[in-house]
């Protein structure tokens, strides 16, 4: 899968025990499904997953993992992604907003990627192959970038990887019941059925996923906008906002967002470098009914490590913690939190 800030890769485990330890779970809610990891995890254990985000490249992921029904579509999928993986590359958009113009991928890489593209634009395929095409084709290129794993900037040199030959491969299908995907905002989803477990995993800052990942947005959907900035970010990135990624906004919208949605069982996970403090929160969620709380000690994204750089390349500031905590809190809608949280290290009321 492709490399993302947001991964909730190292909290399947503790996501996938706590759902376990709740009673009479089979139909789950993943409100901001980033790369499908949490929800891809639920479908592979036979829980019924529908999968939410208003990016459209987080659409088509979850499409791809949560629902594609895997025995069904691989066999096809294969023929097709092998016919597009034989395309030779023709340089076009891809390649002179992201190779040329900017220095995301080597220009022999984007002119593949405009090829495949433009070929899988040009089929009238049904949605699943569609989507598996899309998948393979963005995690195809995520192999071959030259980035720490955002899309705000590019290396200044040439990643090793960029070198290597852009190649379609199978994405990683799971067996498993095939899941809904939405692409609504958020409160509106919260709204659109009840479930036994609702997933929340909101933006806690200001980094934007639309503008960390900018590339597959308009890879997806090859509209080919117009761009702005070093890193030729697409124009709409301007104008877009969220109230999860403003500091006045994010409690309000936080408590709209648990008030609305239906769910026996609320799963939130948060950062303790959140525009929300831990308290704050805490009486968020109580609103809803009894609330427990695990601590997950968290290796920071690597820009903290690397550090913050002005656009000539110097760096400014000074790197500061570089590790954090996750915070995963259980809410029973129900009143009733189980016994069993307490074995996982749950903080009960």
């Amino acid at each position: 899968m492709i490399k993302y800030i947001g991964s909730k890769r190292k909290l399947v485990d503790q996501l996938l025990a706590v759902t376990a330890a709740l009673p009479d779970v089979h139909t789950v809610l993943d409100l901001f499904s980033g790369t499908a990891r949490v929800g891809r995890a639920w479908k592979e254990r036979g829980y019924l997953v529908t999968a939410n985000d208003h990016n459209e490249y987080a659409y088509w992921i979850a499409q791809c993992y949560v629902g594609v029904e895997r025995d069904r579509w691989l066999s096809p999928a294969s023929e097709l992604l092998a016919q597009l993986d034989a395309l030779p590359g023709a340089p076009g958009y891809f390649t002179k907003t992201f190779c040329e113009d900017a220095r995301y991928f080597q220009p022999k890489n984007g002119a593949r990627v405009d090829a495949i593209r433009e070929a899988i634009a040009g089929m009238s395929l049904p949605l699943p192959l569609q989507a598996i095409a899309l998948v393979s084709l963005m995690e195809a290129a995520d192999r071959v970038d030259s980035t720490v794993g955002l899309q705000m900037a590019y290396l200044k040199s040439w990643a090793a990887r960029a070198h290597n030959d852009l190649q379609l491969r199978m994405p990683e299908l799971v067996v498993g019941p095939s899941g809904n995907v939405l692409m609504l905002d958020a409160l509106q989803c919260a709204g659109t059925g009840s479930y036994d477990v609702a997933y929340l995993d909101p933006p806690y800052n200001q980094h934007k996923y639309r503008n960390n990942y900018h590339v597959w947005e308009s890879l997806v959907r090859w509209d080919k906008p117009e761009v702005y900035g070093i890193a030729n970010k697409r124009i709409d990135c301007k104008s877009y906002t969220s109230a999860f990624n403003s500091r006045v906004q994010i409690h309000d919208a936080l408590q709209a967002l648990v008030d609305a949605v239906r769910a026996r069982y609320l799963i939130v996970s948060f950062n303790d470098e959140g525009y929300v403090s831990e308290a704050q929160l805490q009486a968020i969620l109580q609103r809803r009914g009894p609330t427990a709380v695990l601590r997950v000690d968290y290796q920071r994204y690597v820009g903290a490590k690397i550090g913050i750089y002005n656009p000539s390349g110097v760096k400014t500031g000074t790197v500061g913690k570089l590790r954090n905590q996750e915070l995963i809190f259980v809410v029973a809608c129900d009143g009733q939190l189980p016994a069993g949280l307490v074995e996982l290290g749950a903080e009960m009321p």
